[in-house]
């Protein structure tokens, strides 16, 4: 591998809740036990938008945000107006037991849409998958 990406950051998922990034940032710290490390607003910003590129309205929405999950960080924002989608990958959640996991996939589930109910796999004594209120995909696993 080169140097050059040796020494790279950790990839960082960022996520774009086409305006509901306040609601999800409450969801998953409830859900989740989600540590919320910053917020910034688009009318906090140090350098105004370019006109047009945030619709009215937008100026206490959320232009970045940064939240740790289970020692994961991610990054947030509402975006500049457009719909969120969630499609061609979800996030893995790997839990040590299956009472955890049954309490984390309750959680998700609230509003959203399980694709693969809670069971044994060859792999875990305990997988599913599930896509939040927020159509995000999760992938939440017992590691035996």
């Amino acid at each position: 591998m080169s140097e050059r990406v040796e020494n790279a950051m950790p990839i960082q998922p960022y996520l774009f809740f086409g305006g509901r990034c306040e609601e999800a940032l409450e969801f998953y710290r409830t859900a989740l036990d989600a540590e919320i490390e910053m917020v910034m607003r688009y009318q906090e910003s140090p350098v105004s938008p370019q006109p047009g590129m945030i619709p009215p309205g937008y100026e206490n929405k959320v232009m970045h945000a940064a939240f740790r999950i289970a020692g994961t960080s991610l990054m947030a924002s509402d975006g500049c107006g457009e719909e969120a989608g969630f499609a061609g990958f979800s996030l893995s959640l790997a839990l040590l037991t299956e009472a955890d996991a049954a309490r984390v996939f309750a959680a998700l589930s609230d509003g959203g849409e399980v694709r693969m109910p809670l069971g044994k796999t060859f792999w875990s004594p305990c997988f599913g998958m599930v896509a939040d209120r927020f159509g995000l995909g999760w992938m939440v696993t017992v590691v035996a």
